[in-house]
């Protein structure tokens, strides 16, 4: 089975299984499940996207597959088992080729596949041996799940054909061992974001007053799937002029006006990692003296927050620490003054009306990636870093983002250190 981006050496998956069978409890197993391809209506479905977890462990990136790691299984071809959709002509006809038992054992360097039709008998032989069953349930602390998943239906079949044995979690070990990336994973993240460069020089050859937000994403879209991604890592965001100033502004259907800001948040994927990019340039090329201050105001910012993507800070921390940052910023712009910075609410401190959210996320397989926010950081993890300032009454909002790799010492490795955002680079691209 082919797939568009180039296939992950099986290593990476065979060092990620390692990790978490370190960190297993005696005598358990453990269960990963597919994602559902999701319905629209009548016959219509949601593309496929493989849920995060099976793919770290497996590199399997197909519907109706399940892993089970049995490090304690007395067969010792029974402790890495992938259980696979069976392919036959009919499949391979109507819907395309998918994985044989050999694409299995060469994507994932798992050994014993198995046909998805055997899964319950093994399961029931394997769970006579064992006291514990790690069960995978989304805990992210941004998730709001309302629809039933395939993880949540095997849950419910456990608990009922298995009740005397004792539920384990694994999330827990999968954020913290997500959230430290192998060097594999590393080079797939820098793809994506060389990916994401080529759409944003692109488009400051494309951008001028009187196009639409709409044929903006569309020129982005063109640019990702050209170089091998599926697409977006996320749903872009395309806000010109006061659309910038909603957070989570999609739906990218205005015409640009000659004197707008554009922010751009858009990203593309490559391997199913992310990219997190957010620029914000001007219509017809040229930033005013007050776009240009706000900008630049933005952008010192976020040199102020590389410099705490260090080892050794935390989550927590960083951002008591930007919120200081942005207070003095405010106060330079004269957004706010001393008496509103001694009279704020603790709870929501006065910069939160200009910047009011987070500086810093996980990112990787997932674009707001597991990691656990107590944790300080090391090396390995990957973090956004976007300031911004959003400003209603001038009809305008900034916004600046980059990805960074935590060092063992110093300062972090930037990603997207060439893709344009000193604004008068900008200007000069634009207008060239």
């Amino acid at each position: 089975m082919t797939t568009k981006y180039d296939r992950i050496p099986n290593t990476l998956f065979i060092k990620n299984r390692k990790k978490f069978v370190s960190q297993m409890k005696p005598n358990s197993i453990a269960i990963f499940n597919s994602n559902d391809i999701y319905p629209i209506s009548a016959d219509s479905t949601l593309a496929f996207q493989q849920h995060r977890d099976i793919f770290y462990l497996s590199g399997v990136d197909q519907e109706e597959s399940i892993l089970l790691i049995f490090p304690n299984a007395y067969k010792e071809e029974y402790r890495e088992i992938l259980f696979v959709r069976e392919t036959n002509d009919h499949i391979a006809v109507w819907e395309g080729e998918k994985l044989s038992k050999e694409d299995a054992t060469e994507v994932s360097g798992i050994k014993t596949v198995m046909w998805l039709s055997e899964f319950e008998k093994v399961f029931y032989d394997l769970m006579a041996e064992a006291e514990n069953i790690y069960l995978n349930k989304n805990e992210h602390y941004r998730a709001a799940v309302e629809t039933q998943t395939r993880e949540d239906r095997f849950i419910e079949f456990v608990k009922k054909q298995y009740p005397l044995h004792t539920i384990l979690r694994s999330n827990p070990i999968l954020q913290r061992l997500r959230s430290i990336k192998e060097p594999e994973e590393i080079a797939l993240i820098q793809h994506a974001c060389d990916i994401t460069e080529k759409g944003i020089r692109r488009l400051l050859g494309f951008v001028k007053p009187g196009i639409w937000e709409y044929e903006i994403e569309a020129e982005l879209a063109h640019e990702f799937i050209k170089n091998r991604s599926r697409g977006f890592a996320y749903t872009p965001i395309i806000a010109s002029g006061n659309n910038a100033n909603v957070l989570h502004y999609i739906s990218n259907n205005m015409q640009l006006k000659d004197g707008d800001l554009i922010l751009l948040d858009v990203g593309a994927e490559y391997a199913n990692y992310s990219s997190d990019l957010t620029r914000t340039i001007p219509a017809n090329g040229k930033y005013t003296p007050r776009q240009k201050q706000i900008y630049n105001a933005v952008l010192n910012c976020k040199k102020e927050a590389e410099d705490r993507l260090i080892a050794g800070n935390n989550w927590h921390k960083f951002h008591k620490e930007m919120g200081e940052v942005y207070t003095s910023a405010l106060l330079d712009l004269g957004l706010i003054d001393k008496a509103d910075v001694q009279n704020e609410d603790p709870k929501w401190p006065v910069y939160k009306k200009y910047m009011m959210h987070g500086t810093s996320h996980h990112m990787g397989l997932d674009t707001h990636d597991y990691g656990l926010l107590s944790d300080d950081f090391v090396a390995g993890m990957v973090f956004t870093n976007e300031p911004g300032f959003y400003i209603p009454e001038e009809d305008f909002g900034v916004r600046l983002e980059d990805d960074y790799e935590i060092q063992a010492s110093g300062n972090p490795k930037n990603f997207m250190k060439n893709i344009p955002i000193e604004a008068d680079e900008i200007e000069s691209l634009m207008n060239s």
